[in-house]
């Protein structure tokens, strides 16, 4: 079956957006031209990238998984530190708010 080319238009549609309301999905959307919406995701599957999957071959789709999840627990949220969270890692940021709001 051939698909259309996906097109901008059909991101912002109604019956997108309902699509993703079924699936429980919050939808991000900025305004036109804003890139900043994008950043932190862009930047955290660069370095995922970058750091682990193109330099291990995967044997199968259960490793690849099992692998990436190990090094988001285990690296990246607990020693990649982040100049955008004041040169923490996401663990320590995690854990002050969490420490935060039990004493509030």
């Amino acid at each position: 079956m051939l698909q259309r080319p996906v097109e901008l238009a059909q991101y912002t549609s109604a019956r997108f957006a309902q699509t993703l309301d079924g699936l429980g999905i919050r939808q991000s959307v900025g305004r036109t031209g804003i890139c900043y919406d994008n950043a932190l995701a862009e930047s955290f599957f660069a370095a995922l990238k970058n750091e682990r999957v193109h330099r291990t071959v995967y044997p199968t789709r259960g490793h690849a998984y099992r692998d990436i999840a190990r090094y988001i627990e285990v690296r990246y949220n607990t020693k990649r530190r982040h100049s955008g969270l004041g040169h923490r890692t996401p663990r320590e940021v995690h854990d002050e708010y969490l420490n935060q709001e039990l004493a509030a």
